[in-house]
């Protein structure tokens, strides 16, 4: 399964897997159309399905243009109704979809959105758990090739003035370091190639500091994925 970042920040988010079958899909459309269109090499219509896990802007700028534009887009109702959104198909929490050759499981996800969820990708060959925006997982996840999880910060990289509200939310809805390295330890991570650390904070992280933490606990190769 071949990943692709095309946008992993605070300003916008999208990525997009190939399956070993030809299978596209688009995970996140937190850019606008035209963005999207050029990120993705004039490729929208080829996609067989665009994958959101919530409805905040950096992650669905642009659901209602890609659904007008008769690119499926598949999201929770919670999602669905937050957008406003017609037309979409709609994801379950634990009820696997097919997608050509890629499995879909949708899983519930901790963010402060209507129905936020995270995904386990399998075209058979590779399993991709792809899991953003959320304070933590409450699942484990057995024969995974590849991880795309979201390291958003480092608690000592937090400003001692930052408000109590703010620290609240941000230890609640978002992926620390600290959570990320917990996760891991959690999982079985004997078939894993590659883990891939996405939306990392643009005031509270440190790229090369968490790639080498994490490389260094699991012996594993580690990308940052930056805009």
């Amino acid at each position: 399964m071949d990943f692709r970042s095309y946008a992993s920040s605070s300003r916008g988010n999208c990525y997009e897997i190939r399956s070993t079958g030809g299978t596209r899909l688009l995970l996140e459309a937190g850019l606008p159309i035209a963005e999207l269109r050029r990120r993705t090499g004039f490729g929208l219509s080829a996609m067989d399905a665009v994958l959101i896990t919530h409805e905040h802007g950096d992650h669905a700028r642009a659901a209602s243009d890609l659904l007008r534009a008769a690119v499926p887009v598949w999201c929770s109702a919670g999602t669905a109704l937050a957008l406003g959104l017609s037309g979409c198909r709609v994801l379950h929490e634990i009820d696997q979809v097919r997608v050509g050759d890629v499995s879909v499981l949708p899983f519930a996800t901790q963010h402060d959105a209507a129905e936020p969820l995270g995904f386990l990708l399998s075209d058979g060959i590779d399993k991709l758990l792809f899991a953003t925006d959320t304070g933590y997982l409450r699942w484990r996840f057995s024969g995974l090739t590849m991880i795309a999880i979201e390291c958003n910060f480092a608690l000592d990289l937090l400003p001692a003035d930052l408000a109590p509200s703010r620290r609240r939310r941000l230890d609640e809805t978002h992926m620390s370091l600290t959570a990320v390295r917990e996760m891991l330890a959690a999982n079985d991570l004997r078939a894993v190639r590659e883990i891939r650390l996405l939306h990392l904070s643009a005031s509270h992280s440190d790229a090369d500091r968490f790639r080498r933490e994490i490389e260094g606990q699991t012996g594993l190769p580690v990308t940052v994925e930056e805009e």
